[in-house]
């Protein structure tokens, strides 16, 4: 059970506050909700652009770093298609840097003409390092335009196309982070060993005299139902041939996600796992075989990702991979077999609640799902899901018509 203490300031920034008396380490988590699926379809990779952006330096804080190391702090941020999270840890009597850094750059960041061309650089270049030069990189700049038609998950965090970043100007940039980054549309959670009337005052003191800001209206619209397989071939020059089968699914507020996500685990966590067992060790279909979900807040995909071994064809693995699927439609997944994967992921959250900044990051996430209370319901309902639930929600996700494929072929 995670404890906390909620409150708003009168600009619209929630806040979460954690006291967890067993740690001189303080941690801030500032989650914006803003991601890629808010782009403009024609300007994508601003989000991701941004979390690069915001650590060039702000109104009053040329140098973003700098002050942080001095006072023996870390931070870092990462961005998704559905939000923006920036983090710290530092000394709890240092704490107040923290604050000063953050509120400082949502308050006034510095656009300057430096800070953009570094970083418009920097995103480039990893660009082309993690998605155009990696082998495999650009499966998902292949993946999400064939799974999705309508909604903005059609294209990756990184963006649709390199040139979007190259062509962005100043008044784009400044567009997006005044739609965007304000502090009625971010959650800020801090724990520690502190006592509540002081957070309320350090929060109080370091962002009430920031503006709140009108927030576009999202209308996005929800993905049709999938009415045929789609099947995309490429050829690349990687080691050896992969196979990518992507299934849509539930968004992450449904019923269905805790037995889709634990069927998940049943097909691929560990060397005991299904795939592992029948496609990789016995019959050596597969070097390599995950199945996951992409964990999206809208709508998600459901995916499996294989390496081929030298001697496999496309329609051998495929048709290996379907009669492991097609086993969940006939026969219930034994207790022993669900309990293990439920023990995991309860060994997982509870490891979990031990590090405060996972506690932080958690917090701040559950709270952009409704609320923050959320978080200490999660292992209760992984532990409720049933057999017959593994079973139903695999046959409402694995039907032929509702599969994307991409057949990834080596030229070496």
């Amino acid at each position: 059970m995670i404890n906390f203490e909620k409150f708003s300031l009168d600009n619209g920034l929630r806040v979460i506050f954690h006291k967890d008396p067993n740690t001189s380490i303080a941690a801030v988590n500032i989650l914006y909700n803003v991601g890629s699926k808010d782009e403009d379809p024609d300007k994508t990779g601003f989000a991701h652009l941004f979390e690069h952006l915001m650590f060039g330096g702000s109104a009053n804080i040329p140098e973003f770093d700098k002050p942080l190391q001095e006072a023996g702090g870390s931070n870092n941020a990462f961005t998704n298609n559905d939000y923006t999270n920036y983090y710290y840890t530092l000394p709890k009597e240092n704490i107040e840097t923290a604050l000063w850094l953050e509120s400082d750059r949502m308050k006034s960041l510095a656009f300057t003409k430096k800070s953009l061309e570094i970083q418009r650089k920097v995103v480039i270049e990893e660009f082309k390092q993690n998605y155009l030069n990696q082998p495999y990189g650009d499966f998902w700049l292949l993946m999400r335009p064939l799974a999705y038609k309508v909604h903005p998950y059609k294209w990756a965090t990184i963006g649709k196309d390199i040139s979007h970043i190259e062509n962005a100007s100043m008044q784009d940039v400044k567009d997006f982070f005044y739609k965007h980054y304000a502090p009625n549309n971010a959650v800020l959670t801090i724990a520690g060993n502190f006592e509540l009337q002081y957070i309320k005052e350090l929060t109080e003191k370091w962002f009430s005299d920031i503006e709140s800001r009108k927030i576009p209206e999202r209308t996005f619209k929800k993905e049709p139902e999938q009415k045929e397989q789609r099947i995309l071939e490429v050829e690349r020059n990687v080691p050896i041939d992969s196979y990518y089968k992507a299934y849509h699914m539930c968004e992450r507020s449904h019923k269905d996600f805790y037995a889709i996500d634990l069927l998940s685990d049943i097909l691929s966590n560990g060397d005991s796992s299904r795939l592992y067992q029948s496609l990789i060790k016995n019959k050596t279909i597969f070097s390599s075989l995950d199945a996951y979900i992409s964990g999206n807040i809208d709508n998600g995909l459901f995916v499996f990702s294989g390496k081929l071994n030298n001697g496999s064809s496309f329609k051998k693995a495929e048709k290996e991979l379907d009669s492991e699927i097609e086993k969940f439609f006939s026969e219930k997944v034994n207790n022993r077999e669900l309990q293990k994967v439920k023990n995991k992921i309860e060994s997982k959250f509870i490891f979990g609640e031990t590090d405060v900044l996972n506690k932080a990051m958690g917090l701040s996430y559950f709270e952009l799902l409704g609320d923050a209370s959320m978080i200490n319901n999660e292992i209760e309902k992984y532990n409720n899901v049933s057999a017959e639930d593994i079973k139903n929600a695999a046959k409402s996700i694995f039907k032929k018509e509702n599969s994307n494929i991409i057949y990834y072929k080596s030229i070496n």
